[in-house]
């Protein structure tokens, strides 16, 4: 796949996106560009999950038009969490994280978040790639900034984790349930999944750049290069407005991150494990060095870590490198490891 879109394909899609056919003539003289220009923009379009008809004579016509982030409608849907963000969308960039974590860098306040059309090198926990189509997903960050020292931020991501299904379940989706450390499944198969990533000092003051990426409707191509059992909110019953969920969910989080910023983790931790899947139940954790660990889930701690009692008592795992699935399962090994 190449890198990205050109801008001249973006604004092509945006006029295309009522439905209805243009011809690349009409397409030339509105943009002011070539015809040749417009066909080179919309061609190869399948690897981004865009499915263009092309007719002699009628034009260009999207199959399924795009429903596009629009940082106006997103702020309409916040109520009165409004105040705590400033909302950007672009059209194309290769991790929202990245971009973000830079601009922390360079000074900029907490609550700017950064949503993109694609996300071109998305990353996700453990070095994976984070695989969407344009339109496909909601791809976010959000950097927060905290009085607490970085170390006091253990946690976050489990917190996180309870933001998006109290979202969730507020638009519909009754059977959304947390996986430890960052997942999010429906039926075990990922829906959404975060990251995480902590800059700061010791003592304080620290940040977080929270990565969050939804599946909204994956199309056949996107989901052919996914390795893992996978549904998207249109499946699962959402409603079909990717600002009215961005909305809910961030509002969602304000209301966590706030908590977080001042108790930490430990008053969300009980409803953190009513939403774990794999609760009171046997897993085997696959370890850093290649290793297994079995015992039966006991629960969380309240810096994030998962409690597993085992043969020889109860232990800790912290995220790091470590993946979880059922003991014994490994058809769901396969699909949520």
């Amino acid at each position: 796949m190449a890198d990205t879109l050109t801008p001249l394909t973006f604004r092509c899609l945006r006029r295309l996106s009522d439905g209805a056919f243009l011809s690349g003539e009409q397409l030339a003289r509105s943009l002011a560009v070539s015809r040749t220009s417009i066909w080179k923009a919309l061609h190869g379009l399948e690897q981004y999950g865009i499915e263009v008809l092309r007719l002699q004579g009628r034009g260009y016509r999207l199959v399924a038009p795009i429903d596009w982030l629009d940082a106006v409608q997103i702020r309409r849907h916040l109520g009165v969490h409004a105040e705590a963000y400033d909302v950007r969308a672009v059209d194309s960039v290769e991790s929202t994280n990245t971009a973000l974590l830079e601009q922390a860098v360079a000074g900029a306040r907490g609550g700017l978040v950064l949503a993109a059309e694609l996300q071109t090198r998305g990353r996700g926990r453990r070095g994976r790639a984070w695989h969407t189509g344009l339109g496909g997903a909601l791809t976010f960050s959000v950097l927060w900034r905290f009085e607490l020292g970085a170390g006091s931020l253990a946690g976050l991501g489990l917190a996180v984790g309870v933001a998006l299904v109290r979202a969730l379940h507020s638009l519909g989706v009754d059977e959304a349930m947390l996986k430890w450390p960052n997942d999010v499944l429906v039926r075990y198969q990922k829906l959404a999944g975060t990251l995480v990533e902590i800059q700061g000092d010791v003592l304080g003051p620290s940040l977080a750049v929270v990565g969050i990426g939804i599946n909204f409707r994956l199309d056949d191509f996107t989901r052919s290069r996914i390795d893992q059992a996978v549904t998207d909110l249109v499946a699962a019953g959402a409603p079909r407005d990717r600002n009215r969920v961005l909305g809910r969910v961030l509002a969602h989080l304000a209301e966590v991150l706030q908590a977080f910023s001042a108790q930490g983790f430990g008053p969300l931790r009980k409803e953190w494990e009513s939403y774990h899947v794999y609760a009171a139940r046997p897993v085997t954790l696959r370890l850093p060095d290649g290793g297994q660990e079995e015992g039966t889930v006991a629960g969380v701690s309240d810096d994030g870590a998962l409690l597993l009692q085992t043969s020889a008592g109860l232990r800790r795992f912290h995220s790091g490198e470590v993946s979880l699935w059922a003991a014994g399962d490994d058809q769901r090994r396969r699909s949520v490891s």
